[in-house]
């Protein structure tokens, strides 16, 4: 069988919800993240994926993707790998896209990139190692981490570059797989939060 990757947002934070660059500060969850893990726990553990037996997990070492691993089930068998950091976005963190655009009106992080931060080709090549390690194996890899980190390695799973990220939003605390059709990598399901309505 060929290897999937399950991709799980981390829960919502103060910073999440109001739209502001959280890359590498290091804000915790909110009650409403906390519960969004135990959700989406509760859903890992359901049929038809069981609690994910023999799927190998890792986690961001930022502690919002870190205590949605733990809150969900899965901190006893996850390894911190700093590879799924979120982008670090330099001059533009804590701030909003709308509060970016006041001074660069046509702005897009997945073109413009941003200043003093991560490059787009460094962020490609982070997310291109993340796709090797899980294609690497025959088993399923389960990750918890970032909404741009994820996003890229969505767009670099099906080979494509990073702009094609800025077409597949991705919720907090969200769960999506990708996998394969017809031999061809493709996205199984993307930003699943059905669990959340529970």
């Amino acid at each position: 069988m060929a290897p999937r990757i399950l991709l799980a947002r981390h829960g919502q934070t103060e910073w999440s919800l109001s739209g502001k660059h959280t890359g590498r500060t290091d804000v915790p969850l909110l009650k409403e993240g906390r519960r969004g893990a135990e959700l989406l726990g509760e859903r890992l553990r359901r049929a038809p994926l069981y609690g994910l037996p023999g799927v190998e997990v890792r986690t961001s070492p930022l502690a919002r993707a870190r205590e949605t691993c733990e809150i969900a089930g899965f901190g006893d068998r996850a390894e911190l790998w700093d590879t799924l950091m979120e982008w670090d976005y330099g001059a533009y963190e804590g701030m909003t896209p709308e509060e970016i655009r006041t001074d660069r009106p046509d702005w897009l992080i997945w073109r413009d990139g941003v200043p003093r931060g991560e490059t787009i080709a460094e962020v490609a090549a982070r997310a291109d190692e993340v796709v090797a390690w899980a294609r690497s194996a025959d088993r399923d890899v389960l990750v918890f981490a970032h909404g741009h980190i994820l996003r890229s390695i969505g767009a670099r799973w099906l080979g494509l570059d990073l702009g094609f990220a800025a077409r597949i939003r991705l919720n907090p605390t969200s769960l999506s797989a990708l996998g394969w059709a017809y031999g061809e990598p493709a996205i199984e399901t993307w930003n699943d939060c059905g669990h959340l309505a529970a």
